[in-house]
């Protein structure tokens, strides 16, 4: 017997099964567990007469984090046969023991995920310990997979179509109170002891339990596809799902395929569909793609991979952010929610109160929606003192200046906060272009300046990314890494240069939408060809939120900066379009009510009927694939520069930090890994070609030959 599963019966004969995989941190559907489950389920067949019922817990510290993504990801489609085999296989195990004809509960001590929860769905009796650590729920979704572990079938047959497929198809996860709520668990408890005693007392009052499902009389609840409710919601449902997928991501679209087909057979059929279409999405690319990048790549970034080694974690206790317009407010509310004492500053005491009502309004959403007490909103609200005075940044062991991109205006307030704050207080810049070296000029000690460039809204957005600038200490470095995480955000960390790496990826992606209308193709193409590529948002569309006059504003910004040193000004066909839109069309863009859209009140935004009078021409229409590959690899080729150049340091903080910062096709697995799935060199002709057709920013740079001469990948 191994020592992965424990086996341990007591006085009232309760089989008690510790799910304990040696050697992990976390139990996993590996071969161990499958070999040890094959023991385990044989033996409580063999013993059946002698036991009252089974409990299934885990040694961990979470429950059951699902399937083996090392396995995963090797897994090719001349592996299918195989590994269709062993996934049945490993239902078959879960099959018995839910007809073992005795009462089987789930203790869970901690997180059931993905492989997880289906172990639990397994079960006759879900019994939660009622800690806000404990998530529940199926993500497989989220790296390009379904829940193939039985997780499609018994959620519908337990939830009915309608209500189960946001689990699936969406990778909804739940806390346990929630989960009750939904009838997903049946009872929760206080403490481990608490959570085995009532699954002992359950096993001995229902000594005759079975599923749902495994009764006589049983329907799905809510109806089979059949059903005219039903029916009408699937009517519908499949063009709203291609609507949000663009049919870039094939995952939510085979979970819909599997639960409606399922819904429409028996238990074992439906077993066997959802085993097709799970084996699809492991060997195709797309879950390679997204397992990578969301799994390996971002467990190495949060693992501090970039995070220089040899000091000591410190967490930040009071933060002074400078500007309280939307991203000063958005810093105070994320720096607040993770329990830090925030001053927030601007010029009028007025203004500043204005930021913290930006916090009160997100609190008081999570209140309304039952996800939070008004006494925790309170307690965070507390922590927000907005003020005009740099006095007020006595104590604060960090700064974060979030003012506009002006250099003098950056300099001013950061040099004024310096002298309030602490000592040895962290000084850093929420910049998207300028360089930090140069704003740090502005500090007395720039070794401790950095920049932190947050994304909007900073209360969704997961990422930030770190700038080294030239002076900037490897403990001042390894501090701001420290308070990213402290936040919960995603830390990339890339060198100084302008624009960093982000927004001079970004620039490429709006300016290449840009230039196509400059050249006369449709807007309407344009906008959704992006999505289509997996973009979330159109280039035309994501420059009106920006602003034209802002993004002109910065480049004139870099132009001068760029003269003053002797430096060629870069050019691109997208400025005379902007500067169109500027002045002789006055449409700055959303906030200034019109830019390539319009924005009626009250009404959907749609395009600005101008474009087609002012631009667009019949003649210069080019190919769909075009308009597609002209976003995506003027995206993967600068950001190749950027690995080049030595702005970034590492695979994964490119491909992590282009989808989570810039939005880059996530079916990619990001901007490098896209040219990975593509080919080297098939990536490499298809760059040469737009090179010839629409200009020398598709050149393939020297290290992408290099890969493609070494035979190696990114």
């Amino acid at each position: 017997m191994t020592d992965a599963i424990r086996y341990e019966k007591d006085q009232d004969n309760v089989v008690l099964l510790t799910i304990d995989i040696p050697g992990q941190s976390a139990n996993t559907m590996n071969a161990t567990y499958r070999a040890a489950m094959a023991d385990t389920v044989a033996r409580l067949e063999a013993e059946k007469d002698s036991i009252a019922g089974v409990i299934v817990t885990s040694g961990k510290k979470t429950f059951f984090a699902g399937g083996d993504l090392n396995e995963l990801v090797k897994v090719t489609p001349a592996d299918a046969e195989g590994f269709y085999r062993m996934v049945l296989g490993l239902k078959a195990q879960l099959r018995r023991l839910e007809t073992l004809g005795k009462p089987v509960v789930a203790a869970i001590n901690g997180a059931a995920l993905g492989g997880g929860w289906e172990i639990c769905l397994a079960c006759h009796q879900r019994i939660a310990l009622d800690d806000s650590s404990v998530q529940l729920g199926l993500p497989e979704v989220t790296l390009g997979l379904l829940p193939g572990g039985g997780g499609v079938v018994r959620m519908v047959r337990l939830l009915g179509l309608e209500k189960a497929l946001p689990y699936l198809a969406e990778g909804r996860k739940v806390r346990p109170q929630e989960a009750l709520r939904a009838g997903l668990i049946h009872a929760l408890a206080s403490s481990r002891e608490d959570l085995l005693s009532q699954a002992r007392a359950w096993v001995l009052a229902n000594p005759n339990a079975s599923q749902p499902w495994d009764q006589k009389g049983y329907r799905i609840p809510g109806g089979t596809p059949s059903s005219p409710a039903v029916a009408q919601m699937l009517a519908i449902a499949p063009s709203v799902l291609r609507d949000k997928t663009k049919g870039c991501f094939p995952a939510p679209e085979k979970i819909m395929c599997a639960a409606v087909e399922g819904a429409q057979v028996d238990f074992d059929t439906a077993h066997l569909i959802e085993t097709r279409y799970f084996t699809e999405l492991a060997t195709g690319q797309v879950a390679k793609n997204m397992i990578g990048t969301f799994w390996f790549q971002l467990n190495e970034i949060n693992a501090g991979g970039s995070r220089p080694k040899g000091f000591e974690r410190r967490k930040v206790s009071r933060v002074g952010v400078l500007g309280a317009g939307m991203m000063g407010a958005g810093i105070a509310y994320v720096s607040a929610v993770a329990g830090i004492e925030v001053v927030l500053k601007d010029v009028s005491t007025q203004a500043a109160e204005k930021g913290k009502v930006y916090s009160a309004k997100l609190l008081d959403k999570k209140v309304g929606r039952g996800h939070m007490s008004a006494e925790a909103r309170d307690a965070i609200l507390a922590r927000i003192q907005p003020t005009d005075s740099d006095a007020a940044f006595s104590g604060c062991d960090l700064i974060i200046e979030a003012v506009f991109e002006d250099r003098a205006l950056k300099a001013k307030v950061t040099a004024s906060a310096e002298a309030s704050a602490l000592p040895d207080a962290l000084i850093a810049s929420n910049t998207s272009t300028l360089p930090i070296t140069g704003l740090a000029s502005a500090v007395v000690l720039p070794e401790k300046f950095i920049g932190l460039h947050f994304f909007s809204p900073v209360d969704k957005m997961p990422l930030v990314e770190i700038i080294r600038g030239a002076q900037t200490s490897e403990e001042t470095l390894a501090r701001g890494f420290d308070f990213v995480q402290q936040i919960r955000k995603t830390p990339i960390v890339v060198e100084d240069s302008r624009g960093f790496f982000t927004s001079r990826v970004f620039g490429t992606f709006t300016n290449e939408g840009i230039a196509m209308l400059g050249e006369g193709i449709g807007a309407a193409l344009i906008e959704n060809e992006a999505r289509k590529a997996g973009m979330p948002v159109g280039p035309l569309a994501i420059s009106d939120e920006v602003s034209l006059s802002l993004m002109q504003h910065i480049r004139q910004q870099a132009e001068k900066d760029l003269a003053g040193e002797g430096k060629p000004v870069p050019q691109h066909p997208a400025f005379a379009t902007i500067a169109l839109m500027l002045e002789e069309y006055k449409r700055p863009g959303k906030a200034a009510g019109g830019g390539f859209y319009d924005y009626p009140a009250g009404a959907k935004k749609h395009l600005w009927p101008g474009l087609k009078e002012h631009f667009e021409k019949a003649e210069a229409r080019i190919s769909e694939e075009d308009v597609r590959d002209r976003l995506l690899f003027v995206q993967a080729l600068e950001t190749v520069r950027c690995l080049e150049e030595g702005v970034l340091n590492s695979v994964a903080d490119a491909n992590v930090g282009s989808i989570m910062g810039i939005g880059f096709a996530a079916w990619s697995g990001g901007a490098l890994q896209f040219i990975n799935q593509y080919g080297i060199d098939d990536f490499i002709a298809r760059a040469q070609y737009l090179a010839e057709q629409y200009g020398e920013r598709f050149e393939p740079p020297a290290l992408l030959r290099e890969k493609a001469a070494s035979g190696t990948r990114f």
